[in-house]
Order: structure tokens, then C-alpha cells, then sequence
């Protein structure tokens, strides 16, 4: 779980060569094999992408975030026309032929901005949670999926079925070390997660780039994989030389309590945490947070367990 540490050693250019050429592999991704949403063939509730037309969807008006900072919603506009939606946003239906955003709404924005007119969506039918949750592990089982697809699977039982990395791992019969690392692929930048999910990378290409902090190097060392067509160890070596102290780049295998420690902590710190354990058990945690507020939030959620306790 450990990222390297900042101080890059020799320069990119050097290592990395020109990202040339790569352009025409990067052809968005638009699920043109899923099914277009009419009034008529509306569905009740599935666990696949289907497109719906934007006109169709309507924000929700309890979207707590109620301000999207117009530079970055540029930016991420710019992303989806270069890779198209990679993470399909979620709505249900409101009984008029109309569907309601549940989440994903700075995507939608973004997505309107470029003029897409047939939005990727999961359709939820949010009064039947159970239903849900089976068909979304019943869709986990099938073989043609890729990386991405699965971690996004992973995330919607998470989000949307209440779930932790626990039950998730249970609910889906993998370890809990294996659903951590799918999910930990949606943090990596759109360019990387496009080039996983047409095959172009691999996971384990994916498991070493998780190991660098910053997303510019992520993307460079991206295009040095797929235009000298770099194995997984060869990826290390230019990593290694990147960076003054290398370290693990893949999700441990540790004890389970660890991995409640850094879903609890999680909650408030989001992926601002790292944990590093040798083997005989001593290592260190790590927060790193962003404002003053996150730690009242911190210091809350310990007065609240103490008295819990009391």
C-alpha cells in the first residue's frame, strides 16, 4: 500500500523517450455495444452500462454539491472527449420516462459540455436494494469483463448496496487484498484507466503505477508501456530509476483488521492514508490531510467512539 516517496531521480525524457504515435490507439470509449435507452425499452433495473439520452436525465435536486468549479470541469471535458466516459454515472427511474441523476452529476456536466447526447449509465432500481446487489455480483461473474469494469462493479456495491471491502470481498468470494487493489485502479488518471480497459496495459503494469504518486509520471510511464511494449519487471527497473528508494508497489497481504483500520480511517482521509508493515510487525501509518476541518472530523470520530465505549 506504500507509494514511493517524492524525488524523482533521473529526468523523464531521458528514461522515457518521446510518447509519439500513440494517438490512434486511443480511441474513445463510447460502449457502442450496449443497449440505447427509448421511453419504451426502459428497464427496470440492470447491473450493465446502458446510454440514455441526455435529455432524458435530470440532476438531483439533492445533490449536495450545489457549486462545480468551471476550470475543472473543462478539464475534465477535455478527458472525456479524448477517452470518452470511462466511469459511467448512475441514475433511477422517476416514473415519467425521465431518469434522476444518483451520482455522477460533475460527469454529466462535463460530458453536455462536449455535446455527448448518449450518456453511459447504470439504470437503478433503488427500491429493491437486494435485487440489486445480486444482479451486480451475478454481472461480476462474467468472463468478458475487463479491469475496469470490475472495479467499477466493486465500487457500485460499495456505494450504492452499503457495503465495506469486507462484506464486498465476501459477497464476490475473492480476498479482501484483491478488491482493494481493482478498487485502487479508479484512482488512477482517465488516460491510464482507458488504456487498462482496452487492453493496451495490464494489471499488473497498473499494480507497479500505483506505486508513483504523481499523475503526470503515471501517464509518461503509460505511454512508455504501450510504445516499447514493456513487460511488468522492465516497468520496476525504469521506476527504480526513477525514484532514490524503491518500495512495494502492490496491495500486501495483511492481517484483516489492518485493512478495517485503513477503511475506517478512509472515511474521513479518503486515499490520503498509507501503511507500511514489515514482517515482524512493526511499520508505520501515515495521514496526510488537506485542512483543518478533516481533523475536527478526525478528532470527532474519536470522541464519539469514546463515549461509545464509556
Amino acid at each position: 500500500m506504500a507509494k514511493m516517496q517524492h524525488g524523482l531521480g533521473k529526468g523523464l525524457g531521458a528514461l522515457l523517450g518521446e510518447s509519439t504515435g500513440l494517438d490512434p490507439l486511443r480511441k474513445p470509449v463510447g460502449y457502442i455495444n450496449k443497449e440505447t435507452v427509448t421511453p419504451d425499452n426502459a428497464p427496470e433495473g440492470s447491473p450493465d452500462v446502458l446510454r440514455i439520452p441526455s435529455g432524458l436525465i435530470d440532476p438531483n435536486p439533492y445533490q449536495p454539491r450545489v457549486t462545480f468549479d468551471r476550470e475543472e470541469l473543462a478539464e475534465l471535458a477535455d478527458s472525456i472527449r479524448t477517452f470518452g466516459l470511462i466511469q459511467p454515472i448512475t441514475v433511477r427511474k422517476t416514473g415519467d420516462g425521465r431518469y434522476q441523476i444518483i451520482s455522477g452529476e460533475r460527469r454529466f456536466r462535463a460530458a453536455r459540455m462536449i455535446g455527448m447526447d448518449l450518456i453511459p449509465a447504470y439504470v437503478r432500481n433503488s427500491d429493491d436494494q437486494g435485487m440489486l446487489e445480486m444482479a451486480i455480483v451475478e454481472n461480476i461473474q462474467r468472463s468478458d469483463l475487463d479491469p475496469i469494469e470490475i472495479s467499477m462493479s466493486y465500487q457500485r456495491l460499495m456505494e450504492e448496496c452499503s457495503l465495506t471491502q469486507e462484506q464486498l470481498a465476501s459477497r464476490v468470494g475473492k480476498k479482501r487484498a484483491s478488491v482493494a487493489n481493482y478498487l485502487r485502479l479508479l484512482k488512477l488518471p482517465a488516460k491510464v484507466q482507458h488504456d487498462i480497459k482496452v487492453g493496451l496495459v495490464s494489471v499488473g503494469h497498473a499494480k507497479v503505477l500505483l506505486g508513483v504518486d504523481e499523475p503526470a509520471v503515471q501517464e509518461q510511464l503509460c505511454d512508455a508501456i504501450i510504445k516499447n511494449g514493456l513487460s511488468v519487471r522492465q516497468l520496476e527497473d525504469r521506476v527504480r530509476a526513477l525514484y532514490a528508494e524503491p518500495r512495494r508497489t502492490f496491495e500486501q497481504d495483511l492481517p484483516d483488521f489492518y485493512y478495517r483500520i485503513l477503511e475506517n480511517v478512509g472515511k474521513i482521509f479518503g486515499d490520503n492514508i498509507s501503511l507500511k508493515r514489515g514482517g515482524n510487525g512493526k511499520g508505520t501509518l501515515t495521514i496526510r490531510f488537506n485542512s483543518d476541518e478533516e481533523m475536527e472530523r478526525f478528532l470527532k470520530a474519536l470522541d464519539d467512539k469514546t463515549e461509545e465505549d464509556a
